[in-house]
């Protein structure tokens, strides 16, 4: 399966580098986003790898998330011939306002 970062995704994994890279370096910041892109090449091959999120159930398509480095959280679903990583998640916000982001 082939897997695609969503907009919204990309851009707040982006601000999330920035952030990091501001206040604590480049050497976190670079781990996060090994991490966030060897998460996507799981994926490729085992789609069900996450648990299902039960912050999204009430959603018509099934959602399913992986926590990377206890802070972030991958939320993706699964769409025909791929899978599309919705979001990602800084775990200590308010966990309904990022339901709420997503589509």
């Amino acid at each position: 399966m082939k897997v695609i970062w969503m907009e919204q995704a990309y851009t707040a994994l982006s601000d999330t580098i920035d952030y990091v890279r501001q206040e604590y370096g480049d050497k976190f910041a670079d781990r996060i986003v090994k991490e966030a892109f060897h998460v996507g090449v799981l994926l490729e091959d085992n789609p069900n790898l996450g648990a299902i999120e039960p912050l999204l159930g009430h959603q018509p398509i099934t959602y399913r998330s992986i926590v990377i480095n206890h802070l972030n959280k991958i939320i993706y679903r699964i769409v025909e011939d791929r899978i599309e990583i919705a979001d990602f998640w800084d775990v200590r916000r308010e966990p309904k306002s990022l339901a709420s982001q997503i589509e």
